[in-house]
């Protein structure tokens, strides 16, 4: 008989502790494939961006018609992105003078918007679903066709709850009264209070149902919670250090600066989400499944191993 193995135990200091629980996740962001995929999302968040803004807007104004709910989208903004409204200067009053110039222009819901929303915001989650097959032991990836549907059903589930929360907003003004300071500060605690739950049960969601192999509901939960308030404290990071490092990117990258910025908030954000989804599987990790299993098979999933 062999010996049983010797257990290290962790390191007594706090940041002993601390160093030894995030070793493996800054190992895993030095992967070479990892950078590869953060960058590929990043990418695709940049070309989903102003057209989901684009839908969203139309939807609000042209198709249900709320006035308010629109001053709810440009709350959110102003929420994420830096700046003041009337600023030339700021981020937030540029994208916010483009979307008015090109969703108010339209006066309809435009399909082709739509469209390139549905295949750029695709091309978010083949990538994802990739790194999270690797970090779980998943070793085939689904078909394009069944990336494609899978990843059609979380952009209409995510998209509704992202919309649910900004329509829930603006009817709560449209009742009060748009000048309202009431108005105003109930808007802002409902932005706030249903964003945070919102967007871990996305996470959540994406986290459970992507990956191609049947990932326990329990196994997920604690990831899209730790990684859900990560990416909180990322906006405000964002908007704390935006004044510090808005002018180096201006003169290296001019007209570009804004795309520049989606890309690196995106490419951060995204390792974030991978490293939730590295954490997940290395606490939790899938017993192998006998690559035998017919049911597996029938259902287009693969073993763990």
């Amino acid at each position: 008989m062999s010996a049983p193995p010797v257990l290290t135990p962790p390191p007594a200091g706090l940041w002993e502790r601390w160093g030894h629980r995030l070793r493996p996740t800054l190992t895993y962001w030095m992967q070479t494939e990892v950078h590869v995929y953060g960058f590929s999302i990043a990418a695709n968040v940049l070309l989903s961006f102003f057209p989901f803004l684009i839908v969203t807007f139309s939807v609000c104004r042209y198709t249900l018609g709320w006035t308010a709910t629109v001053d709810a989208i440009e709350l959110v903004l102003n929420d994420y992105f830096p700046g003041s409204p009337g600023d030339p200067s700021s981020f937030f009053e540029f994208i916010r003078r483009n979307l008015l110039a090109t969703a108010g222009s339209r006066r309809t819901l435009q399909v082709v918007s739509l469209l390139l929303l549905l295949f750029t915001a695709n091309g978010i989650f083949e990538p994802l679903e990739v790194a999270f097959n690797r970090v779980w032991g998943i070793q085939k990836n689904r078909s394009y066709l069944r990336n494609q549907l899978i990843s059609l059903g979380l952009i209409f589930v995510c998209g509704t709850l992202a919309l649910a929360s900004t329509v829930l907003s603006g009817v709560t003004v449209k009742h009060l009264g748009e000048t309202s300071p009431l108005a105003r500060f109930l808007e802002m605690t409902l932005l706030k209070t249903a964003a945070l739950p919102l967007g871990m049960l996305m996470l959540f969601l994406i986290y459970w149902l992507l990956p191609n192999a049947r990932i326990p509901p329990r196994h997920v939960l604690p990831a899209a919670i730790v990684v859900g308030l990560a990416l909180e404290a990322l906006k405000y990071l964002n908007l704390l250090t935006w004044p510090l490092w808005r002018g180096k990117l201006r003169a290296e990258y001019g007209p570009f600066t804004y795309s520049v910025t989606i890309i690196l908030w995106g490419f951060l954000g995204a390792m974030i989400v991978l490293a939730g989804a590295e954490w997940a599987a290395r606490r939790h990790p899938l017993a192998p499944v006998p690559t035998s299993s017919n049911s597996l098979r029938r259902e287009g999933q693969t073993p763990y191993t």
